[in-house]
């Protein structure tokens, strides 16, 4: 299970840290990443990680604004966003899966809200 926190409303230019909390047995080969779907929009990868080696993946929409980073003692993985966007509004979700792009667990969404 993947249980998602802290979203909330934040200006433009601000900065917030998702955090996803896992349980279970998580493989080093493990994709752990963030998706987001804002309104009226498609959902878009914003982050992977691998869970063992640590191998991370932006595409170029975030790239250099948002990090994904992971605890492996805690079992939690983080998304720090910095020089937030009103396009960066949207629901996140922290999933998991064999490799990047195919994820079979999810958690519950949390809403990030970027005002202008």
């Amino acid at each position: 299970q993947l249980q998602a926190s802290g979203g909330g409303l934040v200006q433009t230019g601000g900065s917030l840290r998702l955090s996803c909390a896992a349980s279970g047995r998580i493989f080093s080969s493990t994709s752990m990443a963030w998706l987001r779907q804002g309104p009226g929009k498609e959902r878009e990868l914003v982050a992977n990680i691998r869970w063992g080696a640590g191998n991370t993946y932006y595409p170029g929409s975030v790239k250099g604004r948002f990090t994904i980073s992971r605890d492996r003692g805690e079992k939690t993985v983080y998304l720090q966003m910095d020089s937030l966007k009103p396009e960066d509004t949207a629901v996140y979700y922290c999933v998991a899966g064999a490799s990047i792009g195919d994820y079979a667990v999810w958690g519950q969404g949390t809403l990030v809200t970027v005002s202008s």
